[in-house]
């Protein structure tokens, strides 16, 4: 197995996941993230300059970065995976990001576990959660066909 080839094709996966399902999620739940009503007040406000400059400026590397450090991680288990069906691979891939990257996630957020536990009532809403998870879906989806057509 070539780990460069197989880091690459990750991380670029992710990226372009990232982004299409970002875009796509925004469209529908642009009222969480903007304005001073949103219910994601604890983020960076995409409509306020400074803000958003700063952070438009950090999310690419910051994706590379976590592309490349989720591919490392499955160095071990590459010659298993790779023997796997397309099916197969896509439907761990696509599990693997929905659980590990979100629904799992150590880090508090209305739409995981962790979040449900640790934050206050007010970030708990029923659109608080499922919104993200349309985009955490969206994602994944993508995410596990580009991996399983191009990383093997």
């Amino acid at each position: 197995m070539n780990y460069f080839f197989f880091s690459m094709f990750f991380t670029l996966s992710h990226i372009i996941s990232y982004f299409i399902a970002g875009i796509a999620s925004y469209l529908f739940s642009k009222d969480m993230y903007t304005g001073g009503e949103r219910t994601l007040d604890f983020l960076v406000d995409p409509s306020e300059g400074d803000e958003a400059k700063f952070t438009a400026y950090k999310v690419l590397p910051a994706q590379i970065v976590r592309g490349l450090l989720m591919s490392v991680v499955l160095y071990p288990v590459l010659g298993a995976i790779a023997d796997l069906s397309f099916t197969t691979q896509f439907l761990f891939f696509t599990g693997l990001m929905y659980i590990y990257t979100d629904l799992s996630s150590a880090v508090p957020f209305p739409s995981n576990i962790e979040g449900q536990v640790y934050m206050k009532k007010r970030h708990l809403t029923k659109h608080s959660f499922l919104k993200p998870q349309i985009e955490i879906i969206i994602y994944s989806v993508i995410f596990g066909i580009l991996v399983s057509l191009f990383a093997f």
